[in-house]
């Protein structure tokens, strides 16, 4: 099975690397991000399966990142992140496809959990379209 690649999108440069090298402590691939716009270009270039991505950003936002994550790259998985923890926010993030919502500060440990659980629900979601390729594939050619 592939291993997990997560991208960390955050404005708050000391948070990101703080993170990304516990992160990668733990033994995970991490990719990091200080603006929407990035993010969405290293999407472009690396194969990223979960991003825990800030809601406050300047320039995009973090709801805005999302939506475009979830319309060019549907199977990436997206957990939000806030420091403000506005109830708001995250029922709009969920709205718009956020697997999961965690508030700043929060524990590396909790991080890691809802990652896994994204990256284990993109993992059913690509079984799920493999199966109905291949129904497909024989139906079409029996």
């Amino acid at each position: 099975m592939e291993e997990m690649k997560l991208m960390l999108v955050d404005d708050e440069e000391r948070f990101l690397s703080t993170t990304a090298k516990l992160l990668a402590r733990k033994g995970f691939t991490v990719f990091t991000a200080l603006s929407g716009a990035e993010a969405l270009e290293n999407l472009k270039r690396h194969n990223i399966h979960v991003v825990i991505l800030d809601v406050k950003m300047p320039g995009m936002d973090g709801i805005a990142v999302l939506k475009e994550i979830k319309r060019s790259f549907p199977l990436v998985e997206v957990v939000m992140l806030t420091g403000h923890g506005t109830v708001e926010s995250a029922v709009e993030g969920l709205k718009s496809g956020a697997t999961d919502f965690l508030s700043k500060p929060m524990d590396i440990d909790e991080l890691v959990q809802k990652a896994k659980e994204a990256f284990e629900k993109r993992r059913r979601l690509e079984e799920k379209i493999l199966t109905a390729h291949s129904d497909i594939c024989k139906k079409s050619s029996g």
